[in-house]
């Protein structure tokens, strides 16, 4: 288990994820052609939309071997409306490789997947690709690292040439040269002309390494320098405790600085045990305790992926603890419902070896679990194991969809139920006033793609009404003492509840909290459960647009029973009621989705840019020029961006674009 690693590819849309990703399969012998994302010929990007609009869109596992390790490797998605397929990867990977392009430094996006794998504390090695580009510049883009996602990004490397002179890099952790020449790597001395900057670097490496690890410390004040050994094991050991990110460079589409980063990946990321396991929140009713991951233990697995196929459905899993086996059952602790693993697949990209079982550390799919969904928690039906989830992304955009027939009617039901299955941040429900299906998601291209999908793979005409924000709406000021008392007599058993709540604001970030006050038995803790409940029923639908309402906080500061008439279900209609009635008496405050954008165009442009992002209501952050084009930050609501696609294009004769990443809510009017 020791020789596995699991690990991601992330990085901002168009950093090259996927290019590095397909010359790492190249060279440990996986492939035997390079594909190309602009040829659609990736083993990635395998699906007939990703191929066609030339982005990830699925979070694709391939596996390779190299210097006696086996890798699993996730190609996960960069565009922002696909970060949820991110987060569901990030939460069972063990290190992860962040791709930064040489002259863009870090982008919005690169900075949202990074805090993503901060939230899960998965360490990382940063590559700054396409240095061969005019315009990169490893420095810059390494204190672009350093300054807005780690303090300790370290450069192990030097580049050697520049932009179209590129050929290769200084190893600064053993003071050698590493020279591509037609793709052929050798080992070379320090050239001359750089003996002096590597020399510079390396001490610079040594000095922030030794601030950080005791045993470099010591021996870099006892001897002159760090030995290569010592160093390669202090980096080590600092990148898997997350202290610090080693930063290499390369030009994957030239085939320079792969073999280096997968030898980075091998020496300094974390293998499976090396890493910690997550939490139990349940065993049979005891105390959460820690997983062991052992092989001989009850097995434990967190499914991550369901991908439906023209073969049956796919049940993507990294096993935690145990062996896993063909033929077993296992029980869905969340669903309560037991199922039998038929097959056991290694997957590559959309091919698959079938094994006969999985041990503890390995990413797999499995064929048979029939109900299972990401997130849940697949164990030994006679030791029940419940591991968190990873979270789900609430969507912000919403279309309307309807079969074009009426015989495709119930078809689009059962698709669209499918692919919420498949993807958890998609979100189907009815509007109550149109009675129309509104399909939700975290944005416009999310949407058509998923929409596409469905009319390619269950050849389904669907009409698609104009994309719709997802408002929300939150309390300003609250009030205090709002009393509801539910009484219904209707003959046999009846109802009493009276509940007495305050109202008040909360961070719009947290949604909602409950607590209580009440004293002396008033109110049971079962009812006490029983009002939060009802509470939470009540925001479903807020008093000034019928928008869910967040950032609220409620107490429950008294109430009274009857011996006879009082039930949960009571109280739950009490607590509603009387969070509905104190929300009319709030006042209450619109909420709209904000995006930051970053929009690229050439400075003559930037007149042009600028007016049109002040018509969308944009506040601009910061501009930052390179050359001859522009980087203008802003963040505007989403509702505005609507189609700015097609407008920017023309405001900057084609030449200008743009990338996203979701901010939440903010106030956008007060009733």
């Amino acid at each position: 288990m020791t020789a596995v690693r699991n690990l991601g590819i992330l990085a901002h849309v168009d950093a090259g994820k996927t290019t590095v990703t397909e010359r790492m399969l190249f060279l440990a012998g996986e492939i035997h052609k390079r594909g190309e994302v602009h040829d659609g010929t990736t083993v990635t990007d395998f699906d007939a939309q990703e191929r066609e609009r030339g982005i990830t869109i699925f979070a694709a596992a391939v596996a390779c071997e190299w210097s006696g390790h086996r890798l699993t490797v996730i190609d996960t998605p960069g565009h922002v409306d696909f970060s949820d397929e991110v987060e569901r990867a990030l939460r069972v990977l063990d290190g992860a490789v962040a791709v930064f392009d040489a002259v863009a430094g870090v982008e919005p996006q690169s900075e949202s997947v990074w805090r993503r794998a901060d939230r899960y504390g998965v360490p990382r090695i940063a590559f700054v690709n396409k240095m061969d580009r005019a315009g990169a510049d490893f420095d810059a883009a390494v204190d672009s690292i350093r300054t807005r996602l780690h303090p300790a990004a370290l450069a192990v490397q030097l580049p050697i040439g520049s932009e179209a002179g590129f050929t290769g890099v200084v190893d600064l952790v053993r003071m050698r040269a590493l020279v591509w020449e037609s793709g052929t790597l050798t080992v070379e001395p320090i050239p001359a002309q750089l003996e002096r900057a590597a020399g510079e670097r390396r001490r610079a490496l040594e000095e922030a390494v030794a601030e950080r690890h005791s045993a470099a410390l010591d021996e870099f004040y006892t001897r002159p320098g760090l030995s290569d050994a010592l160093l390669a094991a202090a980096v080590r050991e600092l990148t898997r405790t997350g202290e610090m990110v080693p930063v290499l460079c390369g030009a994957a589409y030239r085939d320079i600085g792969v073999e280096a980063l997968l030898d980075a990946v091998v020496d300094y990321l974390p293998a499976p045990p090396d890493r910690p396991l997550p939490q139990v929140e349940f065993r049979c009713g005891e105390p959460p305790s820690a997983l062991v991951p052992d092989p001989a233990a009850a097995v434990v697995a967190l499914v991550f992926k369901v991908q439906g196929t023209g073969s049956g459905r796919r049940t993507f899993a990294r096993v935690y603890a145990g062996t896993l086996r063909k033929g077993e059952s296992v029980l869905d602790v969340g669903a309560g419902r037991t199922e039998r693993v038929a097959r056991i697949l290694r997957v590559q990209a959309d091919r698959h070896t079938e094994v006969e079982a999985a041990q503890a550390g390995e990413i797999v799919a499995l064929i048979g679990p029939k109900s299972a969904r990401a997130g849940a928690t697949l164990c030994a039906p006679d030791q029940p194991v419940l591991l968190e989830p990873p979270s789900v992304a609430e969507p912000v955009v919403s279309v309307a969809v309807e079969a074009r027939t009426s015989a495709d009617t119930e078809r689009l039901t059962a698709a669209l139920a499918r692919a919420v299955e498949e993807d958890p941040s998609l979100v189907v429900r009815t509007d109550p006033e149109s009675g129309q299906t509104l399909l939700s998601g975290l944005g416009e291209l999310h949407l058509e793609v998923a929409v596409e999908k469905i009319r390619r793979d269950r050849g389904i005409e669907i009409a698609v009404g104009r994309p719709q924000v997802a408002y929300r709406e939150t309390v300003v000021r609250g009030v205090s003492g709002v009393r509801y008392r539910h009484v219904k007599q209707s003959g046999g058993p009846g109802q009493f509840a009276d509940v007495l709540i305050d109202v008040e604001p909360l961070d719009a970030a947290a949604d909602f909290e409950f607590g209580s006050t009440v004293v002396g038995g008033r109110v049971p803790p079962e009812y006490v459960r029983a009002v939060e409940a009802g509470c939470r029923d009540a925001l479903v639908d807020g008093p000034l647009a019928g928008n869910p309402v967040i950032g609220v906080r409620v107490t429950l500061t008294d109430g009274a029973t009857h011996p006879v008439d009082s039930s949960e279900r009571a109280f739950r209609m009490a607590g509603r009621l009387a969070l509905r009635e104190a929300l009319r008496a709030c006042e209450i405050a619109l909420l709209e989705p904000m995006v930051e954008l970053s929009v690229t165009a050439p400075e003559a442009d930037l007149g042009a840019v600028l007016g049109d992002l002040a018509a969308r209501r944009a506040r601009i952050a910061e501009s930052t020029t390179r050359g001859t084009e522009v980087t203008v930050t802003a963040v505007a609501p989403l509702a505005e961006i609507f189609g700015y696609a097609t407008r920017l294009r023309s405001r900057t004769h084609g030449r200008g674009t743009f990338t996203t990443r979701s901010l939440g809510y903010e106030r956008a009017a007060v009733r």
